[in-house]
């Protein structure tokens, strides 16, 4: 039986740059276009195992027909290879050698690593408008702070804010839209937005994180948006838990924002109290709410069940 090979790939716009780290075959450079990248996977073996750093969408493609092909492909945080390669001593960074790196890394570590199940089309697209909608909200309220305090900028700053404005409408109608055209999907955006503090925006987000992902349990949900607190022990100390953010950053605010909302909610505000009579800060104890929000939307997704106050006393 041929043993698997593993492939570390640097990707860029143009080209990507591939590399086996059992040295069966020189690094390569390839055009990052269909044709080529299709050409080059029909020379592998089956059972290889290719591995890539998420790009903004330049891995996509390579990503996405590897897996079609019938390849296992890993599709990595940057950060962690970027530690990887520190630990292990690299003292250079280019394309080649960070394809080397990746082979590397992948042919050690392949046994702890989650596959890449490509997105559908409607997935993508709520992804894409999510990350939209983030954007411009982050630039609208970039652009009214820069011009507080200028009377001579308001005029041509509240017609700029308007616009802004208007655009974020349309990208709610779209992600309506969108969510009605997917079967099933209004229906579970209805259960999700049935947890106090959850609107729309939440729920589309929550909708297609747990439609997209398939979590073995609400711990790997709960790690995976980085909400997971992070033990800092050694010896006889015992350091301050912090949260890993290791996840999508925009899940986090969303599911923050969430929580602030539900803990002056009738079934929430309880639970906050209950946490500051405990000493928690508050930032502290929304995020406890957000981490149960999360916990509460798989149960929801996973049974296809309708909120029920209780899952308020579930663990965070």
């Amino acid at each position: 039986m041929q043993s698997p090979l593993f492939i570390g790939v640097d990707v860029a716009k143009a080209e990507v740059v591939l590399a086996c780290s059992q040295n069966s075959f020189p690094v390569q450079t390839v055009a990052n276009a269909l044709p080529a990248l299709r050409k080059f996977l029909n020379t592998l073996p089956p059972s290889t195992h290719i591995a890539m750093e998420a790009t903004s969408l330049y891995h996509q493609d390579l990503a996405d027909l590897a897996v079609k092909m019938g390849f296992s492909v890993f599709v990595l945080n940057p950060k962690d290879t970027w530690h990887y390669a520190k630990g292990i001593g690299m003292r250079a960074k280019t394309d080649r050698v960070d394809a080397q790196m990746i082979a590397r890394y992948v042919a050690h570590e392949v046994a702890h690593l989650r596959a890449y199940e490509p997105a559908t089309p409607e997935q993508r697209a709520m992804d894409q408008l999510l990350k939209r909608w983030a954007k411009i909200v982050s630039l609208k309220t970039a652009l009214r702070l820069s011009c507080d305090g200028v009377p001579s900028l308001n005029a041509k700053a509240t017609k700029l804010i308007a616009g802004f404005t208007e655009l974020l409408k349309h990208i709610d109608c779209e992600i309506a839209a969108l969510n009605n055209a997917i079967p099933q999907r209004a229906e579970q955006i209805e259960r999700l937005k049935s947890i106090a503090g959850v609107g729309p925006l939440t729920s589309a987000w929550l909708a297609n994180l747990l439609d997209r992902v398939k979590f073995k349990n609400s711990d790997a949900a709960v790690a995976f948006v980085g909400m997971d607190p992070r033990p800092c022990d050694s010896g006889q100390k015992r350091g301050r838990r912090r949260l890993s953010k290791r996840g999508p950053s925009e899940g986090r605010r969303l599911l923050f924002n969430a929580a602030m909302a539900a803990a002056k909610s009738p079934i929430w505000a309880p639970t906050y109290a209950h946490y500051r009579q405990l000493g928690w800060a508050s930032t502290a104890a929304i995020m406890i709410i957000a981490r149960k929000i999360l916990r509460i939307a798989y149960i929801l997704t996973k049974n296809g069940s309708s909120f029920d106050p209780h899952f308020v006393s579930i663990k965070a």
